[in-house]
């Protein structure tokens, strides 16, 4: 078997209703940078970068235990996205003027992070988290 891994890249594909909206606040206000757009009279798509990719697996009670760090209740479907920041109140403030629901404002948790949840466009929610040093 090959060093090199089999998945070269996790694609996260969300299917929003408001398109602009969606496309305005992830690439605009979040800032993912615009890797590829296409269009076909049937509809339009764009690919962003969300830098590095990870795929965090965790079960019922533990996803349970991470919305009452972040939130103080169980809050999330089965999906949740998390990007980490370099300063999350500074995102989580700028997310929410451009319409996010702000869900939690930023809170230290036991890993060391500090993290907000929100509501985002495409009906996805949204963890943002800075690592915090020491």
């Amino acid at each position: 078997m090959s060093d090199e891994p089999a998945v070269r890249e996790l694609r996260l594909v969300v299917t929003a209703p408001d398109y602009d909206e969606a496309l305005r606040f992830y690439r605009d206000i979040l800032g993912l940078p615009e890797r590829a757009a296409f269009s076909s009279p049937d509809g339009r798509v764009t690919i962003l970068e969300a830098g590095r990719a990870t795929l965090e697996l965790t079960d019922p009670n533990h996803a349970a235990f991470i919305d009452d760090v972040e939130v103080g209740h169980r809050v999330a479907g089965h999906i949740r996205v998390a990007f980490q920041v370099d300063d999350s109140s500074v995102a989580t403030a700028r997310l929410a003027a451009a319409g996010a629901e702000v869900l939690a404002e930023p809170t230290r948790t036991p890993w060391n992070s500090l993290n907000s949840r929100l509501e985002a466009p495409g009906a996805l929610q949204l963890t943002l988290f800075e690592e915090l040093d020491g």
